[in-house]
């Protein structure tokens, strides 16, 4: 009887473990991916609740206070691990800049489809867009022409 008991206190200190090892591991993965999303720009919930943007964060350093934006204009110091989560990651975001130049790039691309140089599309697509560019100029010069 005195052997089972040891046998099962040791099977159960085992697996505790085992188990706090698993538990670490977990979280050392769910730390480095915290730390690899909270950049700059990122949208983050702080542990009291407030919901902000990053300014400034050091990665290096989680002495140094992070700087947060909770609304525009006013920002706060707070401690580095008083981020709970990062809500919004950055990857993946485009910023202002390259938004505008996307558009800009788009039109010129839609100019080109129109005007023939670019010949990836279809013939008949091609003579669709021609088509459709020749009826918005002709009815832009019906609106402008004066009635008699």
């Amino acid at each position: 009887m005195d052997i089972l008991l040891i046998v099962v206190l040791v099977g159960l200190l085992g697996f505790m473990f085992w188990n706090s090892r698993r538990r670490m591991q977990r979280a050392k993965v769910e730390q480095a991916e915290k730390a690899r999303q909270t950049v700059p720009g990122a949208e983050v919930l702080l542990q009291g609740g407030l919901y902000g943007t990053i300014i400034e964060f050091d990665p290096e350093n989680l002495d140094q206070p992070a700087i947060i934006e909770i609304a525009p204009g006013v920002e706060i110091k707070v401690h580095s691990q008083a981020i709970l989560r990062v809500v919004d990651p950055t990857e993946g975001v485009v910023s202002e800049d390259e938004f505008i130049e996307a558009e800009a790039s788009e039109a010129e691309y839609i100019a080109g489809v129109a005007e023939g140089e670019i010949s990836s599309l279809s013939d008949d697509h091609r003579a669709e867009l021609r088509a459709q560019a020749e009826a918005d100029q002709r009815a832009a010069e019906q609106k402008n022409k004066p009635e008699a």
